[in-house]
């Protein structure tokens, strides 16, 4: 789980091609027409029950009491985005950190009261474009009420957000997959929650999704040095991405707020992308077009790496 200083240097000296393309054209994508898709992180909704000053130092206690404005700051702008053929963005991602861990570990208590889960799907609703959830550490309650499982969230997660653990969309020749570093070993108790796995089952899940060979975009919370390369003997999430290399475009990560390039460090591009918590124009915006097999990050020219900070979107 550890990475030399050598190997870190050499990783953040890699930067991200403009455009990302496999070495083959799938027969699938016949017939797709190109499209526009975005990605927003770590949001960190709160609500009433939020308690101002119990986060780390200043600049956190600062961005948290603004993240819902800064979310909504965000979604206005993408929703606001024309292209010059007229279409706008046609899918929403959000790799993790949907809300800021929970108030109470009464299941009833979400169900009396307005909580950050029902403001942060009213807001994600507010989206022209479909969201597609993934969940990070905030959203399994590592540092908030104690009581709180992992079973107990599922359920909330998929009564209150519509949401399941992990999922996969298909869109115009694309498949996207949304992944769930909590369901394995790390998290179980005993665990070290630092790192992140995903279990036998979600592997094998993720495996048969990713045979079919389509050119697909991978999103997890965890960036992948934080996450077990392998976790059934020599089967795992990193011997998984080198192995499909060539039809990942991408795998986007949050978790750390800030702009991180990995390149090609596990085989696919992997890139981590900073939070609207801190940032409302910390956001990502791309085009696929299956029937060449690329992905293009349109915007990659307004981040400010190893930062929360982009600048402002302009439209192209």
């Amino acid at each position: 789980m550890k990475m030399s200083r050598r190997s870190f240097n050499a990783m953040s000296a890699a930067s991200l091609g403009a455009a990302l393309a496999p070495s083959w054209l799938p027969s699938a994508a016949e017939g797709s027409k190109p499209f526009h898709f975005a990605v927003v992180s770590d949001s960190h909704v709160i609500d009433k029950f939020y308690k101002p000053g119990s986060e780390n130092g200043i600049e956190d206690n600062e961005s948290i009491l603004k993240a819902n404005d800064r979310l909504v700051m965000a979604r206005e702008t993408i929703n606001g985005i024309r292209f010059k053929d007229g279409s706008a963005v046609e899918q929403v991602f959000v790799p993790g950190d949907v809300f800021h861990n929970y108030p109470s570990a009464d299941y009833d208590f979400y169900f009396k009261n307005e909580t950050r889960i029902d403001i942060a799907r009213k807001l994600m609703d507010g989206f022209h474009a479909p969201v597609h959830l993934g969940f990070g550490n905030h959203d399994y309650d590592e540092h908030g009420k104690p009581g709180v499982s992992i079973e107990m969230s599922n359920r909330l997660i998929k009564q209150k957000l519509r949401s399941d653990p992990y999922s996969s969309v298909d869109h115009n020749g694309f498949r996207f997959l949304v992944l769930n570093n909590f369901l394995g070993a790390t998290w179980a108790p005993g665990g070290d929650k630092r790192f992140g796995s995903l279990g036998e089952e979600q592997l094998q899940w993720a495996e048969a999704q990713l045979a079919s060979r389509k050119p697909a975009v991978v999103f997890i919370h965890y960036p992948l040095w934080l996450v077990a390369p392998t976790e059934v003997k020599d089967f795992g999430l990193h011997p998984l991405l080198r192995k499909y290399k060539d039809t990942i475009q991408i795998v986007i990560a949050g978790h750390w707020h800030k702009w991180v390039d990995f390149a090609h460090t596990y085989g696919p591009q992997h890139t981590v992308t900073a939070a609207t918590r801190y940032d409302p124009n910390a956001f990502m915006i791309f085009r696929a077009d299956a029937k060449s097999g690329n992905i293009e990050w349109l915007d990659r020219s307004r981040v400010e790496w190893s930062t929360h900070f982009a600048t402002p979107y302009r439209n192209v």
